[in-house]
């Protein structure tokens, strides 16, 4: 008797290309990551969207840092002393949302192994959405933690400003995209901002 062998999915290589690229991230030395950190926010706040920001333009959402991933909070520090609001997001009952934060100010678990803005904290819309992301090609599409969280805010956010915030180690050849996944329009590492697309 023989058996087929199982056809590979996009949900599969996704979690696989996932690991591989989460291993290249964890594997990076934290003194290295940390001297990244400071390359990456310059280019951030670089780009043209971002330095011409103005607080009329809307929030902007970061993210707070899990594991090892790319730090934004410099570049959120950076924002905020220009009076720029800012935004982090939560899950509520199913759903991605951003609520107003600025640095130094309270945090909770937020699940996931987040932390987020207190309940309380009014919600808040962005223009511009600093993503944190497990892998990355150059037409902008990512590979997250498979909970599609982000891709469904990204939708329903248009036109938003997306950047994806990441180390060149989570590059890869190609996501295989599926059709809820939505493009990022920039990704900036510390060796580039690549504008996707």
């Amino acid at each position: 008797m023989t058996t087929e062998a199982a056809i590979p999915t996009p949900a599969a290589d996704k979690a696989a290309l996932r690991r591989a690229a989460l291993a290249r991230r964890d594997a990076l030395a934290l003194d290295d990551r940390l001297d990244w950190d400071k390359v990456r926010s310059e280019r951030l706040l670089a780009l043209p969207a971002l330095a011409a920001a103005t607080p009329a333009d809307g929030p902007v959402s970061g993210y707070w840092p899990m594991r090892s991933e790319a730090d934004p909070r410099p570049v959120l520090e950076a924002l905020q002393a220009r009076g720029l609001p800012l935004c982090l997001p939560a899950i509520v009952t199913g759903r991605m949302l951003f609520r107003r934060w600025a640095p130094w100010e309270a945090i909770v678990p937020g699940g996931f192994g987040t932390l987020v803005p207190a309940p309380e904290e009014p919600e808040r819309r962005p223009a511009s959405m600093l993503v944190p992301l497990a892998a990355f090609d150059r037409r902008g599409y990512r590979i997250g933690y498979g909970k599609g969280y982000y891709d469904r805010a990204i939708a329903e956010l248009r036109p938003a400003l997306t950047i994806g915030v990441a180390f060149a180690a989570q590059e890869i050849e190609a996501v295989p995209a599926e059709a809820h996944d939505r493009r990022l329009d920039w990704v900036v590492t510390e060796r580039e901002s690549i504008r996707c697309g």
